[in-house]
């Protein structure tokens, strides 16, 4: 099943995509103590989002530009949450009944040190968010939170994590999020991606594969002048 296209409700993505920051027991540990610094003066005791807005969308085999004030981009892998069916105040034992199905999200960013508030010119340069290689559905996937991420450049494998490894779980994140906020159907919520982020430069090629999902290739090039 999880290879063969599957038609669920929604059938098309709404093109609202949001993404989890420090979601990723890796990523917090990258923080280290900086995390107890000020402003926050603590780990985030909430969801961390972000919008990956529509001129940031990709699909399978997408062409990211690397733009010419920016040396390399970070690739961050992650699995993606497909709502099925409006989603608010959705309690965590019932989170995962809202869900159509799952993809891979390949989260681009130009470089950056701002943990939790990245600038926009960061996160959201066009193409900067290929998902796919299609939505499998919840039902082929028995357990979202055991799923291998691993990434390859150019064929040599750069990064291998887990979604086991979320601070929040998907049923806990879905619950934590639609607590302040409405999901609808389409709506994708990335849950949060490893760290260290591979970082690639134009002229080379990325391969995020997730247990169950499939595979998502995305390749890189330079800016024209």
């Amino acid at each position: 099943m999880s290879n063969v296209p599957v038609e669920v409700a929604p059938y098309r993505l709404s093109g609202r995509v949001y993404g989890t920051l420090v979601n990723h027991r890796s990523a917090l540990q990258l923080i280290g103590e900086a995390v107890s610094a000020a402003p926050y003066k603590a780990a985030p005791q909430a969801p961390v989002l972000y919008i990956k807005p529509r001129n940031t969308l990709a699909g399978p085999d997408a062409v990211v530009v690397v733009p010419r004030d920016a040396d390399e981009l970070e690739v961050g892998a992650c699995l993606g949450v497909v709502i099925g069916r409006t989603a608010c105040a959705v309690p965590e034992r019932s989170a995962l009944d809202f869900v159509a199905g799952y993809l891979i999200v390949n989260d681009v960013s130009v470089p950056h040190t701002v943990y939790y508030r990245p600038s926009i010119r960061f996160k959201a340069r066009d193409g900067f968010c290929p998902m796919g290689p299609r939505v499998v559905a919840r039902s082929a996937v028995p357990n979202p939170d055991n799923l291998r991420i691993n990434v390859s450049v150019d064929g040599q494998q750069r990064q291998s994590a887990s979604t086991a490894e979320l601070v929040r779980p998907v049923a806990r994140l879905l619950a934590d999020v639609t607590d302040f906020m409405t999901l609808s159907p389409g709506d994708v919520l990335a849950v949060g991606a490893a760290a260290p982020a591979p970082r690639v430069r134009a002229g080379q090629r990325v391969a995020i594969e997730i247990d169950g999902i499939g595979r998502l290739v995305t390749s890189f090039v330079g800016e024209a002048s």
